[in-house]
């Protein structure tokens, strides 16, 4: 292809290509270093004459757009046409991008934290070492630490990495990043501040369109005051400002809907990019996959087939330090109402009209809605002790010097869910997450019914639920779906075995699995908010688990004690065992699962 074919902006600030939009079944060679997720972007965008919906340009004069609404930081309209045919005057469009480009900038709120260190400008260079943000970006890291562009750029390559499989340029691929990175001091709080970093911004987009993208990776307690300083003072004159929020989004029903009003002073819904990284887990996003484009799953997937789902999260180790954070929220808080309850959700909605993020989210609304009021008997909560195994000794969670002496604050939960509509009506959904246990897993264990009138039981003994099929989708780590069939033994006898249609991640594919953080922030400068949290999502959310957690608290439930390393308490099997559930991950056959 020509290097000197003209390119065109999108509303997401992503340049694409005339090569990469003439046809629209164009080789695949065509997208060779494009980013894939933009390319499925682009493809899914495309009208009946394989034009690409979402490709746009600025016309002349319509550089200013009108607002939507009368708030400070609001969604603005680009105030941009749709492509022109490319027969029809690829010529003008190429001078027109000569004349307004779009760029991107994006500002970490709290970029001297664990989080932006740890996970967000790591995710951010990912995203450029794949080609996968736009030609002109800056990122700005913004925080009351005193630093210079330097001392960032030290601090933020120390935790970069490249892909396993592209090494050869790395080198080259971080210093040209670092050198797109700047940082800028000052307080949350503070419009002035943050009128100054408009500054620095506005000097780096030049005469281009500019799009913003604020990540507060902060305590919630400063979500509002940034918000409020970034709406008034860097927000985008002439395209569009995005903020991404992290939770804990509220500690309750009441607290959550206040941080949400709170918010919508400076902003619109459309705006908020509510982040669970969860929702970005490869096998997460794979689980509609899965289930509507494979004719096998979708008849099973409702009452009739399937007799329990289990969502299992778990951890091999305990607070060890963060315990004064933790200790204001608790496991049900910080793992089951957000990371398990929005799986679930994807898991148990309808079929959506189609692959549109609010179609989506529209669905998993009904799934919440329909959910059956938590009741304190259908709930097990636990809290780690200290053990000696092996010659050392583990701590447990009160000997945590950040945790106050006394607390009764759950580091385990187990609970029993019902969804009451046509499709799920008695089905239990379990759902257990813990600290300080045994192994560190994620998974969806689908546990399906008997095979009525099973011509093999004898071969199965008493112990039927060896003999029920089951699927099994690994969140992490070691990422993989496999499905528990019965078949023969090899031999003159009849002798069955239960083996595994394995599906795994590492073995079929050579490709290194992106972070989550990494697909929700592409995400965010695309305006895909498919896998992002909307507010009534959240009410929803908080609905179901609020009323339990305030009896929790009021009545002063003592957590059950469980060692250090083990299993979790023991009134995490009486609740199984209450639904007829045996725990998936219990099986004396779990440890040899691949």
């Amino acid at each position: 292809m020509a290097a000197s074919l003209p390119h065109y902006s999108s509303q997401s600030g992503v340049s694409y290509s005339s090569r990469h939009v003439r046809h629209r079944e164009a080789p695949a060679s065509v997208y060779q270093g494009f980013c894939s997720k933009t390319y499925r972007k682009l493809v899914s965008d495309q009208s009946p004459s394989g034009f690409p919906l979402n490709a746009v340009f600025m016309q002349q004069g319509l550089a200013t757009a009108a607002t939507e609404k009368v708030t400070p930081l609001k969604q603005m309209k680009d105030g941009m046409l749709p492509l022109s045919p490319p027969q029809e005057g690829l010529d003008d469009l190429g001078s027109m991008k000569e004349e307004r480009e779009s760029t991107v900038s994006i500002t970490v709120v709290g970029a001297s934290g664990d989080l932006a260190k740890k996970k967000i400008f790591p995710a951010l260079f990912a995203l450029f070492y794949e080609d996968c943000l736009p030609k002109h970006f800056t990122v700005y890291g913004y925080a009351r630490s005193k630093m210079t562009d330097a001392e960032l750029r030290n601090m933020v390559a120390k935790t970069l990495t490249c892909r396993i499989d592209k090494r050869e340029n790395c080198s080259d691929k971080m210093e040209q990043f670092l050198k797109r990175c700047f940082y800028h001091s000052g307080q949350y709080d503070s419009e002035e501040n943050f009128a100054a970093l408009d500054k620095k911004l506005k000097e780096h987009e030049a005469s281009r369109l500019s799009n913003r993208l604020f990540y507060l990776s902060t305590p919630p307690s400063i979500f509002i005051d940034a918000v409020r300083c970034a709406s008034q003072s860097a927000s985008s004159a002439n395209g569009w400002t995005r903020v991404i929020v992290e939770k804990p989004f509220g500690r309750d029903l009441g607290s959550s809907a206040a941080l949400t009003r709170a918010l919508k002073q400076y902003l619109e819904e459309e705006q908020i990019f509510r982040i669970d990284h969860y929702l970005g887990k490869e096998l997460v996003e794979n689980l509609s996959v899965l289930r509507f484009s494979n004719l096998v799953f979708e008849p099973l997937w409702s009452r009739q087939y399937i007799r329990n789902v289990q969502f299992l999260f778990s951890e091999d180790f305990g607070t060890e330090g963060r315990g004064g954070y933790f200790d204001n929220y608790g496991i049900i808080r910080d793992i089951m109402q957000n990371h398990l309850l929005q799986i679930l959700a994807l898991f148990a909605m309808e079929t959506p009209v189609s692959l549109d993020a609010e179609d989506i989210r529209n669905e998993k609304v009904k799934v919440l809605r329909s959910m059956r009021h938590l009741q304190l008997e259908d709930v097990v909560i636990g809290q780690y002790k200290s053990h000696t195994k092996g010659g050392i000794s583990y701590p447990s969670y009160l000997d945590d010097k950040t945790v106050p002496k006394n607390s009764l604050t759950p580091t385990f939960a187990a609970a029993a869910l019902f969804i009451d509509n046509a499709r799920w009506d008695g089905v239990p959904f379990l759902m257990k997450a813990g600290k300080a246990l045994h192994t560190r897993r994620a998974e969806i264990r689908v546990q399906f019914r008997h095979v009525p009138g099973n011509l093999y039981k004898r071969s199965f003994g008493t112990d039927l639920d060896r003999a029920t099929n089951e699927l099994v989708i690994r969140v992490q780590p070691d990422e993989a779906i496999y499905l528990k069939i019965n078949n023969k033994i090899p031999g003159l006898g009849m002798r069955l075995d239960r083996s595994n249609l394995n599906l795994h991640y590492a073995a079929r594919y050579s490709k290194e699995i992106p972070d989550a953080y990494e697909r929700l922030l592409l995400d965010a400068i695309e305006g895909e908010r498919r896998l992002f949290i909307r507010s009534d999502e959240l009410d929803a959310a908080w609905e179901l688990f609020t009323p339990l957690l305030k009896e929790i608290e009021e009545k002063k439930i003592a957590p059950e004690l469980y060692p250090y390393g083990s299993r979790g308490p023991v009134g995490a099997h009486y609740l199984a065992a209450k639904y007829n559930v045996r725990w998936g991950d219990l099986n004396a056959e779990h440890q040899h699962e691949s």
